[in-house]
């Protein structure tokens, strides 16, 4: 189910998220236009013909076991078994350090369809041949699916470097889109710069890509430096202008934006992103007409991008125009195959407009899915927003008789909203009844667990985070929210069960990056100031979560580096619209603050 991503006690667990992340708000839509430009890791129609026609040759070096390892390894690829003769290759290339039989054994690994051996593949054939691109290609597609666009930039850049067709700019645009951390974009990117004799065009290239990053920053003016510094080198490459307008938007100049998406549409009349910038632009100087064209001209152009048209009536949503919204999505509805967060926006937009009966016609038609407890969440909300409390319990016991897969969560959506209207004590009797009814229903039981830690009524949290561990041991999430509980409290008697609990977690999900900051937490209340840092600083590293930060920043300080934990305490404040713990950290120690 959507939960807390900490998936600890310390913040409650979010069972429904805000619209727009299920719907696709302006950036975003940027990831689905634009793409990253990568090496696919599934063998081609072409290369499904005969899996080793691009392989190059074995001529010299075998003994007699060498020789029979190659041997087995092709039979092995020959009878389809391309795992097997990928580990032959591996097995072979080790001996020999052979680029080939690296080349061969990634390209093995491929039709293994197994992305854990093609990536070992690859950054042996890297390590053999640091050039050879096709390893940073996939090596560059491979970190992109798990989200770690410091490296996929940096295999990027290896591709890249000194070509007249790069476009960095374009791989950092779309990484932004996709929530990557601009400041980890931004330190490749610089260590490229000072590289010595590169390229016009790729120096521009990459200049622009740091001034995409400074405007995510929020360095609004240093971006804009890195544009004018240019000068009318780059006026020529479409990448100017996409970043020239995506600065204009972000400093509320939305007519200079539109004039730079039209420059760049002139020249790369195929890339839809400048359709979107123009669309965006329009939107924001009220012309409508101008945005209905142009949203209408990109969704002919891309036609295979079924969600477009939620994310451009999400853009005109955004700024008041809902019927412009509805024109887009009302045709869609009844449609094969119609996208979920069409029914989603249109039950939102007739709940707005107080027509509850036609939202919960909308949200009632969203299927199971990743949309589905949200549209409940918002048909309930909107039926309690009418004053129709009864009701809206009656709509969610309903919904439950219907769907059991989603049973508990909608137990907590219910709960949810009973607290958001004061009724406490009949959330406490619900929950209190549906775990009579199953106590060995993980989810409820930790969410009451979580519910009463936010109230301040430790002792409950605390007895069912323990129920939890009795009946699922290996609970890792219940582990370390206990272990954290214990941790957090300061007693020095509860340092030794809350180490051995969070272990216990680490043990069960050692990439845990939560596990990594309750393990520095623990440290920390120990005194350990350089383990505490070693953990934490590698939990910031993987989820810029507000509370992470706030504890980065008081053990730097404790530290002795007051610099490093002001500059994060400031790069907090301006990256979370709330950050409640950092607050509270700077009510509590006010000295970080000065």
């Amino acid at each position: 189910m959507p939960s807390d991503v900490r998936n600890r006690q310390m913040t409650r667990p979010l069972i429904c998220k805000p619209l727009v992340t299920h719907t696709l708000p302006a950036l975003v839509l940027s990831v689905l236009l634009g793409g990253c430009q990568g090496f696919g890791i599934a063998p081609s129609s072409a290369e499904t013909r005969d899996p080793m026609i691009n392989a190059p040759p074995i001529t010299r070096g075998l003994d007699a076991g060498g020789l029979s390892t190659l041997l087995i390894a092709e039979m092995a690829g020959l009878r389809g078994d391309y795992r097997r003769a990928s580990e032959g290759y591996l097995k072979a290339a080790q001996r020999y350090q052979s680029p080939a039989l690296i080349e061969r054994a990634t390209l093995a690994a491929r039709f293994a369809d197994d992305p854990l051996l093609v990536e070992e593949a690859a950054r042996r054939w890297q390590s053999i041949s640091p050039e050879a691109q096709p390893a940073a290609e996939i090596l560059s597609t491979l970190a992109s699916s798990r989200g770690d666009w410091q490296e996929a930039l940096r295999q990027s850049l290896i591709v890249s470097e000194n070509r007249d067709d790069s476009d960095i700019t374009r791989f950092v645009d779309t990484a932004l889109s996709a929530g990557a951390r601009p400041e980890r974009l931004a330190e490749p990117l610089r260590d490229e710069l000072s590289q010595p004799r590169l390229s016009a065009h790729f120096r521009a290239d990459l200049t622009l890509a740091l001034a995409l990053t400074d405007a995510a920053l929020g360095d609004l003016n240093q971006a804009r430096t890195r544009l004018d510094s240019l000068g009318n080198t780059a006026s020529q490459m479409p990448p100017y202008w996409l970043v020239a307008s995506r600065i204009a938007l972000d400093r509320e100049r939305p007519s200079e934006a539109r004039r730079a998406a039209q420059r760049g549409l002139a020249l790369s009349p195929e890339d839809p992103r400048f359709l979107l910038l123009m669309t965006r632009a329009d939107i924001l100087l009220g012309n409508l007409t101008s945005a209905r064209s142009n949203a209408d001209a990109l969704i002919e152009l891309r036609r295979d991008v079924p969600l477009l048209k939620v994310g451009l009536a999400q853009l005109f949503l955004e700024e008041g125009y809902p019927d412009e919204a509805s024109r887009l999505l009302t045709p869609v509805v009844g449609e094969p195959n119609t996208p979920s967060p069409v029914y989603l926006m249109l039950g939102d937009i007739a709940a707005d407009q107080g027509d509850v009966e036609n939202a919960l016609l909308y949200y009632r038609q969203v299927p199971e899915g990743p949309d589905f407890l949200l549209s409940r969440h918002n048909a309930a909300q909107a039926l309690i927003d009418a004053g129709r409390l009864i009701d809206a319990r009656d709509f969610l016991r309903s919904e439950r008789l219907h769907s059991s897969e989603s049973y508990s969560e909608l137990v907590i959506i219910e709960s949810e909203l009973l607290d958001s209207q004061g009724q406490q004590a009949e959330a406490d009797e619900l929950l209190r009844r549906e775990l009579e009814r199953v106590p060995d229903d993980g989810e409820l039981r930790y969410f009451r667990a979580m519910r009463a830690w936010g109230n301040g009524d430790a002792d409950t949290s605390e007895s069912d985070l323990r129920t939890l561990i009795q009946h699922q041991p290996d609970n890792a999430t219940a582990l370390n929210a206990l272990g954290y509980t214990l941790a957090d409290q300061g007693d020095p008697e509860d340092l030794d069960e809350a180490e051995r609990l969070i272990k216990r977690a680490h043990e069960l999900q050692p990439n845990n990056p939560a596990i990594h900051d309750s393990l520095g937490w623990v440290a920390y209340q120990r005194g350990d100031l350089d383990t505490a840092l070693r953990w934490i600083e590698q939990a910031w590293a993987q989820i810029p979560d507000q509370e992470v930060g706030a504890h980065l920043i008081e053990v730097l300080w404790d530290l002795g580096q007051q610099q490093r934990a002001r500059d994060l305490l400031q790069q907090a404040q301006q990256q979370f619209a709330e950050h409640p713990l950092i607050d509270e950290l700077i009510q509590r120690r006010p000295e970080i603050a000065r």
